[in-house]
């Protein structure tokens, strides 16, 4: 039980990364890349399917993607797709082919994407946190039980607040990192 109770807290707590990891790819640098098309969907035969299941994204140059459409005929719905995405993005057709033409960033986009990042992060502590006090209170109630002692008790409590202190400690890494990217391009 008290293994149980730690590797679920430590695998939750690497899925709160995950997913913070996942949410600051989508934020976009200068820089290209296939990631920040990861939150389009596509209505594909009456299914929301993802960009990236549907086509070859390739980063062209530092500021290009080129979208390779499996299936030519969602063109036009790729495209309304990644317009009505609030990335700021504008697609143009070359051929059977997609290509992006990543703006420049403005030091107010900047901003904005940073508050965002924050934002991100800080829905990651607050996770973090609440997996910390759902694994508390699993402890509370197996001490209630008798199934362990006191000194497991705190010990198991103390093992937990190590490991918040850990991921909360990663995720101002990772934060710290990504403003470091968006501004110093």
């Amino acid at each position: 039980m008290i293994k149980n109770i730690k590797e679920r807290s430590e695998v939750k707590m690497d899925n709160c990364i995950s997913i913070l990891m996942n949410n600051f790819n989508t934020l976009r640098t200068d820089r290209a890349s296939p990631s920040i098309l990861n939150s389009i969907y596509i209505n594909y035969f009456g299914n929301n399917v993802q960009l990236c299941k549907l086509a070859n994204i390739i980063v062209e140059n530092f500021n290009t993607l080129k979208i390779n459409l499996f299936d030519i005929a969602i063109s036009k719905n790729v495209q309304t797709a990644i317009i009505n995405s609030n990335l700021g993005l504008n697609p143009i057709t070359i051929g059977n082919d997609l290509k992006i033409i990543l703006p420049a960033l403005t030091e107010e986009k900047r901003k904005n994407y940073i508050k965002l990042a924050k934002n991100f992060a800080e829905k990651s502590r607050i996770c973090i946190r609440n997996i910390r006090r759902n694994s508390n209170e699993q402890i509370k109630r197996a001490l209630k039980e008798k199934l362990i002692s006191n000194d497991i008790e705190r010990d198991l409590q103390n093992y937990i607040q190590r490991l918040t202190n850990s991921y909360i400690s990663k995720i101002s890494k990772v934060l710290k990192t990504k403003e470091h990217d968006l501004m110093n391009i």
